[in-house]
């Protein structure tokens, strides 16, 4: 499978299945796709290809007549060389495999702990209804918290790295329970050969000098939660009696960043219908002085006044190539900063399961809340249809567990010819069952954007190695 664009001015070509990117000339770019139809009629000799390619110059088709015999061979060879090379029009090899990645053991590697189900902010689009999540506040107990570690331990088989997650609501509600959990973890990692990476998630408002000592101290990563400009800041992350947070946390976020060597943090907002323009967000936001960002479309039902709508795909396409073009720009200035979406890793990338089925959610990967109930991930917490087992009786379901771990992208019919797919590895299963009813499907609005941060990101990494070969 081949998927061609133009981006920035360049010609690229992306072999779905081997991961290959080429940025090339116009007249192989338009020769590409005729030997693609050309292969699946099965015309695979060279001089066959040649002549239908002299044929389709002679009728002015495909856009071929404007270049001469000579440049079409010469494009041929180096098309067919890239083939040989296992480089262009390769096979799938990961199908093949599918039988035996859904029989895979199962082990579990992370878990979110909603350590609060309370929050001390009225953000208007919160799936998690102010951290009620559908039920009732509550803090989760060190006990909980204790049996919870203990379940991720005994369930992650031979895997050392484990990752603990501290949600809510909001985490610092019930900070104590943080700290006691977080020594919990590290007072048992030699005994079971373990070694915990946690993580918190923090609107900001309780944040302090004590509290960040103790994140620099035990934790991998910070994530902290603001929309961008101020007034979008405040429009959707409101207190309860209606004041903005803006002016608050900003000062707590800058000092946070610069405490961690602008490193592991990411600020991370939420972009919605009234501010399309999010681009300006993440250049204020970097203009403040952070590094690491994360803005994010918004997920809500279409009755919501800042729900994303299909007619507006259009200018929020248009935002992430200026960003991806303001990006560019600030790095060749020396002001870089990283955009979550636009961090692509062409030559490695994730494993084959993180390909297949993404976050691992139900499987690798479990939400525990308060009260110690498992749900698959965060954003199914408060669905008892989805309610998994608990940290006394571990998982009860075993058929959410299977169902999740049958859900992949040679499941969902809509991802199997969709490029993108071993990027978003089909996308989040709470979208699909928010918009369909059902795990495995497609959040078609997200797919639209996902496709385009995807395009940006190969168009960045072309750009930059074209910088560099400038430069050498």
């Amino acid at each position: 499978m081949i998927h061609q664009y133009k981006n920035n001015g360049y010609n690229i070509v992306l072999d779905v299945n081997s991961g290959s990117v080429h940025v090339v000339d116009e007249i192989v770019y338009d020769v590409i796709p005729v030997v693609e139809q050309l292969i699946k009629e099965h015309v695979t000799d060279k001089d066959e290809m040649l002549d239908r390619l002299k044929n389709l110059k002679l009728s002015k088709s495909e856009d071929l007549s404007k270049f001469s015999q000579e440049l079409l061979e010469e494009a041929l060879d180096e098309i067919l060389e890239l083939r040989d090379a296992g480089l262009l029009f390769t096979e799938d090899i990961y199908e093949k495999y599918i039988a035996d990645f859904d029989n895979r053991g199962t082990i579990v590697k992370a878990l979110c702990l909603h350590i609060a189900h309370d929050c001390n902010l009225a953000c208007k689009y919160c799936f998690a209804e102010e951290g009620e999540y559908h039920g009732r506040r509550a803090l989760m107990s060190f006990e909980v918290g204790k049996k919870a570690l203990d379940f991720l331990v005994a369930n992650s088989g031979n895997r050392v790295n484990l990752e603990v997650d501290f949600f809510g609501g909001e985490p610092l509600l019930n900070w104590e329970v943080v700290k006691q959990l977080v020594e919990y973890g590290r007072s048992i990692e030699k005994e079971h050969n373990k070694k915990f990476r946690f993580t918190l998630t923090t609107n900001g408002i309780l944040l302090n000098d004590e509290i960040m000592e103790f994140v620099n101290r035990e934790m991998g990563n910070i994530v902290l939660s603001i929309d961008g400009r101020k007034e979008v800041n405040d429009r959707m992350r409101p207190h309860r009696g209606g004041q903005g947070s803006y002016d608050e946390i900003v000062p707590k976020f800058k000092k946070a960043a610069d405490s961690r060597n602008q490193m592991n943090y990411y600020v991370r907002g939420t972009y919605t219908h009234n501010n399309k323009d999010f681009s300006q967000d993440v250049k204020h936001l970097a203009d403040l002085g952070f590094e690491q960002i994360s803005v994010e479309p918004v997920v809500a039902a279409e009755t919501e006044d800042y729900a994303l709508r299909e007619e507006d795909v259009p200018a929020l396409l248009e935002e992430y190539d200026k960003l991806a073009l303001e990006y560019l720009k600030r790095r060749k200035e020396g002001k870089a900063f990283n955009f979550f979406h636009f961090m692509i890793d062409l030559k490695g990338g994730p494993c084959v399961a993180k390909r297949l089925s993404g976050c691992g959610s139900g499987n690798e990967y479990l939400a525990v809340t308060p009260w110690g109930d498992f749900y698959p991930c965060h954003q199914f917490v408060g669905n008892e249809d989805f309610l998994m087992g608990n940290v006394d009786d571990g998982i009860i379901r075993e058929d959410i567990r299977t169902e999740f771990k049958n859900c992949n992208v040679y499941t969902k019919e809509k991802c199997r010819d969709c490029f993108a797919k071993f990027y978003c590895s089909g996308g989040c299963s709470a979208n699909s069952y928010q918009f369909n009813g059902k795990i495995n499907g497609v959040y078609e609005l997200g797919c639209k954007l996902q496709r385009k941060r995807i395009e940006c990101a190969i168009m960045i990494k072309a750009a930059l190695a074209d910088d560099e070969e400038k430069e050498s």
